[in-house]
């Protein structure tokens, strides 16, 4: 079964985090609802049982919760996916919202990098600064070793652009974890 259990503690956030890449429950709790109902849709539609506790510093801001549990789940990812033979390794995805649409390939490749390409209309989802999902995608893709390009194609409605990103992320990322029956390692250097 491929699971990762990560726990990680600093001055600013304690975060613990159990994944599933096959499915499981979803529980997500890091003081931030709308982050909350992103990261719900995102295990929702990638088919990965989540746990998330996230306690941080909110009385400063979210940055820091926000960033660290992209750390987090990126580590946890890392570690799920352990030496990656038989996965599809890539994966692309459109997820149409509303009048939005956003788009995310990925790459399961070892090698971290992040293209992001969205220009959020409001500044906020209620609480949450709409900057931070940058920052969230890039701690994730970093701290996961993969290649993430992400755009948000059109749409006039911050929430719909960034839940339709989200979710395109988690789609791609469910197709390039998809398992191949021949078990081989996608890579003509013998390693990922």
């Amino acid at each position: 079964m491929r699971k990762a259990e990560i726990t990680r503690k600093t001055k600013e956030t304690d975060i613990s985090i159990a994944l599933s890449l096959d499915g499981g429950n979803i529980d997500i709790n890091t003081g931030i609802g709308f982050f909350d109902h992103m990261l719900t849709a995102f295990a929702m539609h990638g088919g990965f049982g989540l746990q998330i506790k996230a306690i941080g510093d909110l009385q400063v801001d979210q940055h820091h919760t926000v960033e660290d549990v992209g750390i987090v789940l990126g580590q946890a990812f890392f570690k799920a996916m352990g030496d990656k033979s038989g996965i599809a390794r890539f994966g692309s995805f459109y997820v149409p919202m509303d009048e939005a649409l956003a788009f995310a390939a990925v790459d399961i490749s070892g090698r971290p990098y992040l293209v992001f390409d969205a220009d959020f209309p409001q500044e906020n989802c209620d609480s949450y600064d709409s900057c931070l999902t940058w920052e969230f995608m890039r701690a994730f893709s970093f701290n996961a070793g993969i290649t993430l390009h992400t755009k948000v194609l059109y749409g006039n409605n911050t929430h719909h652009m960034t839940e339709a990103l989200f979710k395109a992320v988690a789609h791609a990322l469910r197709l390039a974890l998809e398992r191949k029956e021949n078990n081989i390692l996608l890579s003509t250097k013998g390693v990922l």
